[in-house]
């Protein structure tokens, strides 16, 4: 039981809180009106007012805010005995929270909790409006659930509409002044994007890019922003090009013309943690405003960007033309490139050896060490002879390559598109199993702690499934694509015809992988050295 106190002996905390949301809502909710009702329910008690604490922009579903923090602090530590706020809303919204503190904390600290509008009076001997409070707490919360589920729909809408939603345009662009806030190119900066999706098509990594960016004295895109739009630079490392910058831009396709917006989302109202959204429920928008760079230049580099391995950088700073395509045949390592000079005229000598045996010893694998002038002669005379066949008779590679692809796709192409159903029929499922262990929840008919654990593994779940559907629907794209590109690797191929020299361009265009044997194989079998291209041509050849 609480002691008998005189008015003077109310030491009072005002707290008062607004949300994003609730400023939709209208004036009776801003901060400056929650405190004259407090301040005039205070006076009227003839309370004093020891401080006010204020959460502006806050959401409501949790305490984590600094107000509500240094309130509870205070509160702990005696500087305050009561705390008067508008209504049980402003306090929070999560009635779990919200309930504990009133009927645990608070009373273990002697503090008087009021909410007015509410007329819960935690001292107040009429019990009629706290036998209500669970319910008012239930209902709270329930609307910050609403609430939430009601933005998202607008923005997703908005999206949908084809409306800019980010609130600044990436490096290269300026959003335009209208209504969707169509992004448009700012030219000098986009210059540096084409130059940057250039460079990567030819097999340059990001952090060579950006080495000669800076060099260069290219502005960064955060200082390019403060120099030009006045933008302040925060944070360090944003002053200077760095590969994980490059990268940033090398994933952005709105850069080629395409709007893509709701990517990622929160687990919850309650829960901020962001997961990504699979792309087949994200809002794209293709030939939204004018590209930056061609469709063609952006497909070469997603390309590029699936291959297996990037290769490695040399001490000169430059990716050989075959690191990380050649593959040691016995153990699947990388083969790895080693540069010597030798010989009388210390004439380089670059070599490949299985990385696995070379950094863990001759036990690890047999021995796949091969030459690099070898090996490019095998590559470039290959390249030629494919080349010249397909300059001859285009037309009929053509027609069985599709014939033939036709018929081996064909089954494959429907078990993958039968287990993509079961998969998204089984996500459905889990929204729903979501949806009434949240209801259960509301009606008290399930503990939270067991309502959490549910949906943290449908959750989970889901994440999974989501993971599982996105490959088989690159398998898709990827088997189509193997069919529709066949006229793409001809034009690559033909370019190629008399080659003399190994680029890493080329390599990248041409080649999903080298498999290279042993060099000495066992019972005098021949060295068998697997030119894998990115089409199979060969089985139309």
């Amino acid at each position: 039981m609480q002691s008998k106190q005189n008015n003077k002996d109310y030491i009072v905390g005002m707290y008062v809180r607004l949300s994003r949301d609730d400023e939709r809502a209208g004036e009776s909710l801003s901060i400056e009106n929650q405190k004259i009702l407090v301040t005039k329910y205070a006076k009227e008690k003839g309370w004093e007012i020891k401080d006010v604490y204020v959460d502006d922009g806050y959401s409501g579903t949790n305490f984590e805010h600094p107000g509500v923090k240094r309130l509870l602090d205070d509160a702990k530590a005696g500087e305050i005995n009561t705390i008067v706020v508008k209504d049980l809303s402003r306090f929070g919204r999560n009635y779990i929270l919200v309930g504990q503190y009133i009927d645990y904390v608070f009373p273990s600290f002697g503090i008087r909790f009021v909410a007015i509008e509410d007329r819960i009076d935690t001292a107040s001997k009429d019990t009629s409006a706290m036998d209500m409070m669970p319910i008012m707490n239930v209902f709270n919360e329930w609307h910050s659930a609403n609430t939430s589920k009601k933005i998202r729909a607008v923005k997703y809408s908005c999206a949908q509409a084809g409306k800019y939603l980010a609130s600044k345009a990436p490096y290269g662009y300026v959003r335009k002044d209208d209504k969707n806030h169509t992004p448009i190119i700012d030219e000098e900066a986009a210059q540096v994007v084409r130059r940057i999706f250039e460079r990567r098509a030819k097999g340059e990594s990001a952090y060579r890019i950006a080495l000669d960016l800076q060099a260069d004295g290219i502005s960064s895109p955060a200082v390019y922003a403060e120099r030009k739009f006045g933008k302040k630079v925060t944070g360090e490392g944003h002053n200077y090009w760095s590969p994980a910058a490059v990268r940033s831009i090398l994933a952005q396709r709105l850069y080629v013309g395409d709007l893509v917006q709701q990517r990622v989302k929160h687990i919850s109202y309650k829960n901020k943690k962001v997961v990504k959204v699979p792309k087949q429920e994200q809002v794209i928008i293709p030939n939204n405003h004018e590209p930056i760079i061609s469709r063609e230049l952006w497909n070469k580099v997603k390309e590029l960007e699936a291959t297996a391995s990037t290769g490695k950088i040399t001490k000169e700073r430059v990716t050989p033309a075959l690191s990380g395509i050649m593959r040691c045949s016995t153990c699947g390592a990388t083969m790895e490139y080693h540069r010597t000079t030798g010989g009388r005229h210390k004439k380089p000598i670059v070599t490949y050896e299985c990385g696995l045996r070379n950094r863990y010893g001759a036990d690890k694998c047999t021995k796949h060490y091969i030459n690099g002038d070898v090996i490019h002669k095998i590559i470039l005379d290959d390249i030629r002879a494919k080349a010249k066949i397909v300059a001859e008779d285009e037309e009929g590679i053509r027609k069985r390559f599709i014939r033939r692809n036709a018929m081996l796709a064909e089954q494959s192409d429907k078990e993958t598109a039968k287990a993509i159903k079961t998969k998204r029929a089984r996500i459905a499922a889990l929204d729903d199993l979501m949806s009434k262990a949240y209801e259960d929840k509301l009606l008290g008919k399930m503990p939270e702690e067991l309502c959490m654990k549910f949906i943290d593994r449908y959750l989970a779940e889901q994440e999974n499934l989501r993971k599982e559907v996105s490959m088989l629907e690159a398998e898709l794209r990827n088997a189509k694509d193997m069919r529709e590109n066949i006229d793409e690797f001809m034009s690559r191929i033909k370019k190629y015809l008399d080659v003399t020299v190994i680029t890493r361009e080329m390599m990248l265009e041409l080649f999903d992988k080298i498999i290279i044997s042993e060099k000495e194989p066992p019972n005098g079998a021949p060295r068998l050295i697997q030119l894998v291209y990115k089409v199979d041509i060969d089985s139309v050849l």
